[in-house]
């Protein structure tokens, strides 16, 4: 997903799935298929190294959640700071709040 307005949009009309580390906002899809944004701030993971390994794991479990999530624009936000052994519940957390989507 790319754009400002995109985000925007999304924050602004999506519904919430929230998780101890992640939030999860979700609207309709545009079109088909859906798209999907990240959200790892600064202040959450200073080193760009940690970031980037949080987004691998969100792709890898968002590729796995494919074609049940087609149907939604998603947009994945870390909440709060996780690195190290907290790299395998935050992995749980997206899995579990990504399966409670509408079908």
């Amino acid at each position: 997903m790319t754009g400002q307005g995109a985000f925007e949009a999304i924050f602004e009309a999506g519904r919430r799935q929230e998780g101890r580390y992640l939030q999860i906002v979700h609207v309709p899809a545009a079109r088909d298929p859906g798209r999907v944004g990240y959200v790892i701030g600064k202040r959450a993971l200073p080193l760009a190294v940690d970031r980037n390994r949080v987004k691998r794991i969100l792709r890898a479990v968002v590729a796995a959640g494919r074609p049940d999530l087609d149907a939604y624009d998603l947009i994945v936000r870390l909440k709060r700071p996780c690195t190290g052994h907290e790299l395998a519940v935050m992995r749980a957390e997206a899995v579990r709040l990504l399966g409670a989507l509408p079908r």
